[in-house]
């Protein structure tokens, strides 16, 4: 079986082959990350698949953040090359809930919080504890905030 760390080192190979500078430098960094993970704790270990999806998923939301930055700052160039590894890098996660089946999850989770009891500014926790493994991976942490929210309010 394929882990994902292997699939990224062959694809960052293929890159290298291809003289795909875009590729093979966003994999690079991000093989970097996943070896800094490996080596953060007392003992170096291979990180499992989930883990190294972990790892991308924060590697994809800081080019985001860079591009966004980028694009503030008028540095479009920069902020288009944030955007294109950022969007590289979402291939490897698992497709992202669409908007519909995000409201969906969070509003039956908000009907069972409120059925558990949970009101006013508690609810907000009780709900995400409902929501978060449901959608972890699938959808980033503020836009789930952002929804919760919304349906707490509406």
């Amino acid at each position: 079986m394929t882990t994902l760390k292997s699939k990224l080192q062959e694809d960052l190979n293929a890159a290298i082959r291809e003289r795909d500078e875009l590729r093979s430098s966003t994999l690079r960094l991000t093989l970097t990350a996943i070896t800094k993970e490996e080596v953060a704790g007392k003992e170096k270990r291979e990180l499992s698949d989930d883990e190294v999806l972990k790892v991308i998923t924060k590697e994809a939301k800081k080019r985001r953040e860079a591009a966004d930055a980028f694009a503030q700052g008028g540095r479009a160039e920069s902020a288009e090359r944030e955007k294109a590894e950022g969007e590289l890098l979402a291939t490897y996660l698992p497709k992202q809930l669409s908007e519909d089946e995000l409201n969906e999850i969070v509003s039956q989770a908000v009907t069972e919080a409120k059925a558990a009891g949970a009101e006013g500014p508690r609810a907000m926790g009780a709900v995400m504890k409902i929501v978060n493994p449901k959608v972890a991976g699938l959808a980033e942490g503020g836009r789930v905030a952002a929804v919760v929210k919304k349906l707490l309010a509406g």
